[in-house]
C-alpha cells in the first residue's frame, strides 16, 4: 500500500534530512499518535521516539499483538480494524493483492511498537532464488565494527523458538537502532518501500521497513544474529533480527517470537533482552 501525497505549501514543509523533505500533516498523521507525543528541542531527538504508544489492552491478554492504525484509519488497508488483534489470515488477504505477495500492517504489544510482516516463504524457498521471488534468508552477522557475531542458521539450531521461517510471518521491534524512532512500513511512498523484492539483504530493491526520520532502511527478509549495547551501561547483547539494509542505524532490529492462536497472531515475551538498547 503506498500513500498518497497529501496536498503542501512551501511554508508547511518540515525537512527531516538533508534531502528528504515531507508536510508537516504528513509527519503528523505518519506518526501514529503524534498529538501525544512529547516534543523535543531539536527534530533530531524528536523523530518517532517520542511519539509514545500506549498500554496494549484489549481482551487478549499480554500476548495479544494489535492493529495500530491511529491516524491512518483511512489510509492503511488494517485501519479499520485500529486496536483489533491481527490475524494471518488479514495478512494472507493483502498480500494477494501485493506483486511480490508481501504485506505488512503496524502494531502495538504490551505498550510497544512492533510491525508484523507476511512473507511468501513456504511457496518461494523452494523456487531458484530470483527477484521478486521474496523468502527469508538466514544470514551472517556483523557488528557495527564489521565484526562476525553468528550466523542466523546456527543461532536459530539452538534457539529454534524464537523464528519459524515456515510460518510466512516474521515480527520485529519497531524501534531503530539510530537514535530509537519508530521505523514505518509502507508509510511513505519511495524506492525503498516498493512493491518489489531483491535477494541478498542489500539496499537495492523496494519491500523495505524505513525510518522517516533519518531515511534507516531494514529488510524483514533478511535473517541475521546481530549484537548492540545498552545506551546506559554500555553493556553489549546478542539477539536475532533483521538486517539493516542502509542509513544511519549501525545494526538491524530484534525479532519477536510469534506465538500462533489458530489465527491470531501473539508474541512470546520470553526473549526481552533486546528492549535495553533503548534504556
Amino acid at each position: 500500500m503506498k500513500l498518497r501525497p497529501a496536498p503542501s505549501t512551501a511554508g508547511d514543509l518540515l525537512s527531516l534530512t538533508g534531502d528528504m523533505i515531507v508536510n508537516r500533516r504528513q509527519f503528523m498523521r505518519y506518526g501514529f499518535n503524534a498529538t501525544s507525543g512529547v516534543l523535543a528541542s531539536t527534530l533530531g531527538a524528536l523523530g518517532f521516539a517520542a511519539i509514545l504508544l500506549p498500554p496494549s489492552g484489549g481482551g487478549g491478554g499480554d500476548t495479544s499483538v494489535l492493529y495500530w492504525a491511529k491516524g491512518r484509519e483511512d489510509e492503511a488497508w488494517y485501519g479499520a480494524k485500529h486496536l483489533q488483534p491481527m490475524s494471518k489470515s488479514d495478512f494472507e488477504a493483502e498480500a494477494a493483492k501485493s506483486k511480490v505477495g508481501m504485506s505488512g500492517a503496524q502494531g502495538v504489544w504490551n505498550g510497544l511498537p512492533v510491525i508484523v510482516n507476511y512473507v511468501p516463504h513456504s511457496v518461494n524457498s523452494i523456487k531458484p532464488m530470483a527477484d521478486n521471488s521474496p523468502r527469508f534468508q538466514e544470514m551472517p552477522g556483523y557488528d557495527i565494527g564489521g565484526n562476525y557475531v553468528a550466523h542466523a542458521t546456527e543461532y536459530l539450531l539452538g534457539n529454534p523458538e524464537i523464528f519459524d521461517p515456515s510460518g510466512n510471518l516474521i515480527m520485529i521491534f519497531s524501534r531503530c537502532t539510530h537514535l530509537c524512532c519508530i521505523p514505518g512500513w509502507q508509510l511513505v511512498s519511495n524506492s525503498f518501500t516498493d512493491d518489489n523484492w531483491t535477494p541478498g539483504g542489500g539496499d537495492d530493491g523496494g519491500s523495505k521497513m524505513f525510518c522517516i526520520c533519518h531515511s534507516s532502511r531494514f529488510d524483514p527478509t533478511a535473517i541475521e544474529v546481530n549484537r548492540n549495547a545498552n545506551r546506559s551501561t554500555g553493556a553489549s547483547f546478542e539477539y536475532l533480527g533483521i538486517r539493516r539494509a542502509g542509513g544511519p542505524a549501525p545494526v538491524g532490529l530484534p525479532i519477536i517470537p510469534i506465538i500462533m492462536n489458530g489465527d491470531t497472531i501473539e508474541a512470546s515475551s520470553d526473549y526481552t533482552g533486546w528492549l535495553t538498547y533503548c534504556d
